[in-house]
């Protein structure tokens, strides 16, 4: 087909599981997989290939860096002790595991090895659009898990090819591999976050940035291709760090442009990439032998199951060495990691893997058991998404985590704070940008009020929360007489002019006057509303400023600093105006 014809029929397919999946109750990559299960059915379309080096070199790179971007790093320092592990000894384990029932089941031992470092790594994109139904937490720590994965896996992936092909292989040379593959990602995508810092921090137009940005997660990867380390783990080390310094390095603008652009652009990648799953998947099924195909199924179902055990155990021989959250019983641990088990999904990583191996060694001689080895990975993706896939929200109803409201918590926190610093600042910012008392008031006076929205809405939370835990309990408790005064304790500074009378009536504030005798030119419009733009960027500065301290302190997790950051954003860009804020 020509690739005109291939785009129209990607975009349709997308856009029929964008509609059917929320009518359907089903995760949307589900509903794209399945579509492209029978698009294969029509054997003109089965000719459409999925080329390993496109989804390494083009999907890849675009996919990790916004899952990177996307990913707390406070969340990742503190699981370092769940993820180091995960994705590294657990992935050896998975594949190891696998090599053995392939093995056992008929496969030659290298070509089985292949198979287990294919299937090995959960992969980030599927964990992040099938797992948003798990505790923030338990989802933060799985997409860490299976951005770092995938250079463990790639690495196994190039000793077992290595056998595969006969060459020689020593423990000098695995361990060169592994020290290359992991300091040498990490070194180029670090090289590669320096390089970006220094660009953009000279670069004030929205379109030059952004073109900057999507060009670090090609240039990250082509340097650690170039010198034989891990493309994966130089993408992900790079958007975790230019994430880490963009509020300081980039345009309200840039950034606005970039949340609007980037989640759209990903969610077409993705999304062609599980219909193109499909397609393949189906290619696979029509090129084995047919008296093949119950013994490979056979192999399928074993591998599938093995990983599922192996990933299970892996986490309860190992809970010994992790942190466990305060308060957590043995049934809720045992939940919890049936929780993660059920959630390691597999996808176009594992696929991309099995489509690169070799179809002929050196000699010319046809690569024992290559089919098998795509035909089981494809198996296995099919398996987790579509078995995984629905019962994961089943399991996670089941399991009854306890929800986690540390955001919650942490959000109103950080605007309270801002909104606080900022008012205290008030007089100060006034005097520095040459503000008259009126227009300073009338700020103060809006502060005030978002202050005690911000207070109303926290203590509104906290209320509905003690509601349900009385509902639960099924426990009246009587009203003491305290709980007013209490919440007025939480409900921060009185504005000037308020009433206290014990009770929170809602803000009387007295509106400021212009005297007569102030010159008409003083309260000429123009000149209030460039005194108020000027105080409104000011104080927007000063609430960024605290906010950055808070996500550098540790208070605040980056993902919700990054929420609060694209409401400020906003704020400036509407201060600005459209005109001036533009390029």
């Amino acid at each position: 087909m020509q690739g005109l014809e291939v785009t129209v029929l990607l975009g349709i397919a997308l856009l029929v599981g964008t509609v059917l999946a929320p009518r359907l109750r089903v995760a949307t990559p589900l509903v794209l997989l399945v579509i492209g299960l029978l698009l294969g059915f029509v054997p003109e379309l089965r000719a459409i290939e999925l080329p390993p080096e496109t989804v390494l070199l083009l999907f890849l790179p675009v996919l990790l860096f916004r899952e990177a971007w996307t990913t707390s790093l406070r969340s990742v320092r503190r699981s370092l002790r769940y993820i180091v592990p995960m994705s590294t000894l657990l992935v050896v384990a998975s594949a190891f595991a696998v090599a053995g029932v392939a093995t056992w089941l008929g496969v030659p031992w290298e070509a089985a090895l292949v198979l287990g470092a294919a299937v090995a790594p959960p992969d980030a994109t599927a964990v992040a659009a099938l797992g948003r139904l798990l505790p923030a937490r338990t989802f933060m720590k799985l997409k860490a898990e299976s951005l770092t994965n995938d250079g463990t896996a790639l690495v196994l992936y190039a000793i077992a090819v290595s056998l595969l092909l006969g060459d020689q292989v020593t423990p000098w040379s695995i361990t060169g591999m592994v020290v290359l593959s992991y300091v040498g990602g990490a070194a180029a995508g670090i090289a590669v976050a320096a390089l970006a810092y220094v660009a953009l921090r000279r670069m004030n137009s929205t379109l030059t940035i952004n073109l900057t940005l999507v060009l670090v997660p090609f240039v990250a990867f082509l340097v650690a291709e170039i010198i034989g380390a891990s493309g994966v783990l130089a993408v992900v080390f790079a958007g975790l760090i230019v994430a880490w310094v963009s509020p300081r390095i980039t345009t309200a603008t840039s950034r606005r442009a970039a949340d609007a652009t980037w989640p759209f652009g990903v969610y077409l990648l993705n999304g062609a990439l599980f219909v193109l799953i499909g397609l393949e998947v189906q290619l696979v099924l029509h090129e084995i032998s047919p008296s093949e195909i119950g013994r490979l199924l056979l192999i399928t179902a074993a591998a599938w199951i093995a990983l599922f055990v192996v990933r299970y155990l892996f986490q309860w021989l190992f809970s010994p060495f992790s942190r466990p959250a305060a308060r957590s019983s043995r049934t809720l641990r045992h939940r919890s990691r049936l929780v993660s088990t059920v959630s390691g999904f597999r996808g176009a990583v594992s696929l991309a893997i099995a489509l690169s191996v070799p179809i002929t060694t050196a000699g010319g001689e046809a690569v024992a058991g290559r089919d098998a080895i795509v035909f089981v990975t494809a198996g296995v993706i099919v398996l987790t998404l579509l078995v995984q896939g629905p019962l994961l929200p089943a399991v996670i109803r089941w399991a009854e985590l306890p929800s986690d409201d540390a955001a919650i918590e942490e959000f109103e926190l950080a605007q309270r704070a801002i909104s606080g610093a900022a008012l205290a600042a008030l007089d100060e910012l006034a005097v520095e940008h040459g503000v008259s008392d009126a227009v300073r008031d009338r700020a103060r006076r809006e502060g005030y009020e978002r202050l005690e929205l911000a207070n109303a809405r926290s203590i509104a939370r906290l209320r509905a929360a003690e509601a349900q835990q009385r509902a639960a309990s099924d426990a009246i408790d009587g009203d003491d007489g305290d709980g007013d005064d209490a919440d007025a304790a939480r409900m921060g500074p009185v504005p000037p002019g308020a009433i206290d009378d014990g009770r929170r009536p809602a803000p009387q504030l007295e509106m400021i006057a212009v005297s007569d005798d102030v010159d008409m030119e003083q309260r000429s419009p123009l000149i209030r509303h460039s005194e108020t733009v000027r105080l409104n960027l000011a104080v927007l500065e000063r609430k960024r400023e605290v906010l950055l301290r808070l996500r550098r302190e540790g208070k605040i997790d980056d993902l919700l600093a990054r929420r609060i950051l694209a409401s400020l954003d906003l704020d400036e860009i509407r201060a600005r105006g459209l005109e001036k804020a533009g390029d």
